[in-house]
């Protein structure tokens, strides 16, 4: 268990110890003149206690008080009987912050980090059936800026269009420990239209990818979020600033290639748009059995394998219409020279080899993120040789969370927290 500053943003953690932040409740009381018949209150003095309110608040982080809080530091609350919460947090000058409640109903976020080395007090105000409300308040001091912080970024970049099978790719400058990855994963948020299931997979210390439980749905917006600024990741580290990315999902380009019958198939939103003869590696470099990824495309290269493989093996080629699909060098392209066995014949080098014509409607038809399959062959394609978070089931996927895979819920159906939670209506600067 980290005992440190920064269990203030666990509100999910496995162990943590909370200093909360209690809310004391004045109750007003008022001396009555009674009348000389049993001590009633005399009506014209409208005499008698005020009822306290039937809900409760309470904020448990940051407590109140509390010094050197992270820059990104969430409400925790709870409240009883009732039926709105409104979260307000504020500056020292009166500045309300934008925020929003988080996944877990029970922690208020602000929509970006807050300043360092500020006062900032919340306010959290449940009411009751009664309509009187209970409110609870923490005023905390940040942090000062860290010297140690950690770079976010995202592989894909605003308003870009890629395939079905497109990974969210984020990276870190510094590897992330593993105790404090599940922290990491709160505050990262995918948001698609139409809604789309999906989860989390750590690939390594400094990467991690999003995929859907299926294909993303043709012509999906996606938006995801990471909300690492001033977040604490590990050994005196913090994250630099938050990282939003929108991007679009195109049409529903799928190519299946099956060994046996050296062809590839493409569907175009379900439906059969061509058919094409292909040569794949020759028995001792076949091609890789898998789901793969269209990673780059590159219209005019060079391979080049004679570092690798030496001067009797390697070759030095001029290539049209390649399209990436492993990092060990497997490829989607044009190969003239082996038009007359594409069809028939394996004699590429793990490649799948199509005519110039058949490489060049691909070119034109096809983009990153695109999937393709290639069934039958004598090598099963490596984890890790690409974009391969396909070639694992679901089941193998969610494994690689830090946090457990919830479906989301029905927003018709599923109830509120406690009570529906409004936030502060205004932005920061």
């Amino acid at each position: 268990m980290r005992a440190s500053q920064d269990q203030l943003i666990r509100p999910g953690g496995r162990r943590r110890v909370f200093a909360a932040g209690l809310l004391a409740v004045a109750l007003a009381f008022t001396s009555a003149c009674t009348d000389g018949d049993g001590g009633k209150p005399s009506s014209w003095h409208g005499g008698g206690e005020s009822p306290a309110p039937k809900a409760a608040a309470t904020i448990s982080e940051p407590a109140t008080d509390a010094k050197d809080v992270p820059a990104s530091t969430g409400i925790t609350f709870t409240t009883k009987d009732a039926v709105e919460t409104a979260v307000e947090l504020k500056d020292a000058a009166g500045k309300a912050v934008e925020g929003t409640l988080a996944a877990d109903g029970k922690t208020w976020l602000p929509a970006g980090a807050l300043a360092y080395g500020t006062s900032y007090t919340a306010t959290v105000t449940a009411t009751g059936d009664d309509d009187r409300p209970a409110t609870a308040t923490s005023t905390f001091t940040t942090m000062a800026k860290p010297g140690n912080q950690v770079r976010v970024t995202s592989f894909l970049g605003d308003n870009q269009v890629v395939g079905v099978g497109m990974p969210l790719i984020v990276k870190f400058s510094r590897a992330i420990p593993e105790d404090y990855r599940d922290d990491v994963q709160r505050r990262m948020t995918v948001t698609s239209t139409p809604a789309q299931a999906g989860i989390w997979h750590w690939v390594s210390p400094t990467e991690i990818r999003y995929r859907p439980k299926e294909f993303w749905k043709a012509d999906s917006k996606v938006s995801y979020r990471v909300q690492a600024g001033g977040l604490p990741m590990g050994n005196g580290w913090y994250g630099r600033a938050d990282l939003s990315v929108d991007i679009k999902i195109g049409p529903s380009v799928i190519m299946t290639v099956d060994n046996k019958t050296k062809r590839m198939t493409v569907t175009r939103n379900g439906a059969v748009i061509k058919t094409i003869p292909v040569s794949l590696g020759k028995k001792t470099t076949p091609s890789s059995s898998g789901t793969m990824v269209v990673i780059e495309k590159l219209r005019k290269t060079v391979f080049d394998t004679m570092e690798e493989l030496g001067p009797e093996e390697g070759y030095r080629t001029k290539i049209d219409f390649a399209q990436r699909l492993t990092w060990g060098g497997e490829f989607i392209h044009a190969a003239p020279w082996s038009e007359g066995q594409q069809g028939s014949v394996n004699v590429s080098h793990g490649c799948v080899n199509v005519s110039m014509a058949n490489g060049d409607w691909l070119f034109k038809n096809t983009q990153v993120g695109d999937p393709i399959t290639v069934k039958g062959t004598e090598r099963k394609l490596q984890n890790g040789n690409g974009w391969t978070d396909w070639n694992m089931s679901w089941d193998e996927y969610v494994k690689g969370s830090a946090l457990p895979f919830e479906p989301p819920a029905d927003p018709d159906t599923s109830p509120t927290p406690d009570g529906a939670v409004t936030p502060s209506p205004t932005p920061t600067a």
